[in-house]
């Protein structure tokens, strides 16, 4: 009989190099991403040569060096401290919450599109929370299970990027370019899509999502940096190409950033019967993705939480698991509560699905971004403490303070540039929406800190 070590080991090298290259390829960013306009294609080439390169090979030494249960919250915690890891856990993990009713919410702009057009926004929005309890459930299965929702969503966004990628290219050339997508156009006024360009940086985050499963993996210190590695070069491939084909068949202008993907299909393929059903084929498959992205960034958070939680530096109820199940259900039946009471609040101030997503969107990604900054500081720290000396072995990124540097001043731009855009008027109203929610989620993560060290105070009491 295999000890319980070797019976825990269910992630293979393919696994998670197919849970990485689902974390951080999102369908919905080529959607994002397409209304930058052309100088889109500028902005990704900057964005994977400055920070998702270096962030990935950063984060690979992390993952090596350091395979603890909870990723980024351990090695966080590891130089920092246990206040800061429980900081950052509570940001990693209410952005989740947070993200989950945006993707959802995407999820039922394409549905209408495609299948459903005089759907309501609150049916959209009814949907989404819908979903979002479907992503419980899929978390509360065993991993061996629950792996196989991005084992098999990963090739279906491959198809789906593809297919968006090489269809709008032929149609391009068939019935002309929607968009002229030559190098010079897209130098031309690269500051155009400054705005977006956090969108961008965003769609390059969650590498570092399978080592919250790092005891699950098989010969981690071999396998993480090549998963790693591999999803961050075939991620920026299918991004750059994806994001050429849409803007190759759909005018920048018409662009919508949540019914886009289902457009574009209709575009490409919608002329005659035939075209029809495969428009909506390919676009139930993009609805997989949505669904597998999220499965995949809960199943990650959620672990990170329940770790935090069995630390005593979160709420016990978020380490809650019934007996002899490794599922972090606590964490989450708390992430899909959240997310579905934010789908509901927003849903009564917004005046249309897509400004409900942006806000929804850019709330949470202001969120996200912060465990970041920590993650990078924490690698300059570790690297600084001589890992080598410690007996620390394993993957070492090549000038990793430098990339970590650039790392963060590319985050630190990206925040920046949710809130102000140089030489554009303040949004007021925007502003006082996000930033009061960014503000909230701040206090409310001191508060549950503060709560966890006096529960670690009593209890150290004789």
């Amino acid at each position: 009989m295999a000890s319980p070590d070797t019976a825990a080991k269910t992630l293979s090298r393919r696994d998670i190099s197919l849970y990485a290259i689902s974390a951080i390829l999102l369908v919905d960013q080529i959607a994002l991403s397409a209304a930058v306009g052309q100088s889109a294609l500028f902005w990704w080439l900057v964005v994977i040569l400055l920070f998702l390169l270096p962030n990935t090979l950063v984060t690979a030494e992390l993952g090596t060096r350091y395979p603890e249960q909870g990723g980024i919250y351990a090695w966080v915690k590891r130089a920092f401290g246990p206040r800061w890891g429980a900081r950052i856990t509570w940001l990693y993990w209410i952005n989740i919450a947070l993200w989950m009713p945006a993707i959802f919410l995407m999820f039922a702009g394409v549905f209408s599109a495609l299948f459903w057009p005089d759907m309501t926004l609150w049916q959209q929005v009814l949907m989404g929370v819908a979903l979002c309890w479907l992503t419980a459930l899929v978390n509360s299965l065993p991993l061996g299970i629950s792996k196989w929702i991005p084992n098999l969503g990963t090739p279906l966004k491959f198809l789906v990027i593809l297919v968006l990628g090489v269809g709008g290219l032929l149609y391009g050339l068939r019935e002309g370019f929607a968009n002229d997508l030559s190098l010079a156009t897209a130098l031309a006024d690269p500051w155009a899509g400054l705005a977006y360009l956090p969108v961008i940086v965003y769609g390059c985050l969650g590498v570092e999502l399978v080592s919250a499963e790092s005891e699950r993996i098989s010969e981690p210190r071999r396998n993480v940096p090549r998963a790693m590695l591999t999803a961050g070069l075939v991620t920026a491939a299918f991004y750059l190409f994806g994001t050429l084909g849409v803007l190759a068949a759909v005018p920048a202008e018409e662009i919508d950033m949540v019914t886009i993907i289902a457009v574009s299909m209709q575009r490409l393929f919608g002329d005659s019967p035939l075209g029809q059903w495969l428009a909506m084929g390919l676009g139930a498959a993009a609805l997989a993705t949505f669904f597998a992205t999220m499965v995949t960034w809960t199943l990650g958070g959620n672990r990170s939480m329940a770790e935090a939680a069995k630390a005593g530096e979160m709420p016990a109820l978020l380490a809650w698991q019934p007996r002899g199940h490794r599922a972090p259900l606590g964490a989450a039946l708390m992430t899909s509560l959240v997310g579905s009471a934010v789908l509901l609040i927003y849903g009564l101030s917004a005046l249309a699905a897509e400004a409900l997503f942006w806000t929804l969107f850019s709330f949470g990604a202001i969120i996200f971004l912060l465990p970041y900054l920590a993650m990078h500081l924490a690698f300059l720290r570790l690297r600084s403490e001589g890992g080598e000396a410690a007996g620390v072995q394993g993957f070492r990124a090549p000038a990793g303070p430098l990339l970590s540097a650039l790392c963060l001043l590319v985050l630190g731009a990206a925040i920046l540039l949710f809130f102000w855009v140089p030489g554009e008027p303040l949004d007021g109203g925007f502003l006082m929406q996000v930033g009061l929610g960014v503000g909230l989620t701040l206090v409310i993560g001191e508060v549950l800190v503060h709560r966890g060290e006096r529960r670690a105070r009593s209890a150290a009491l004789p």
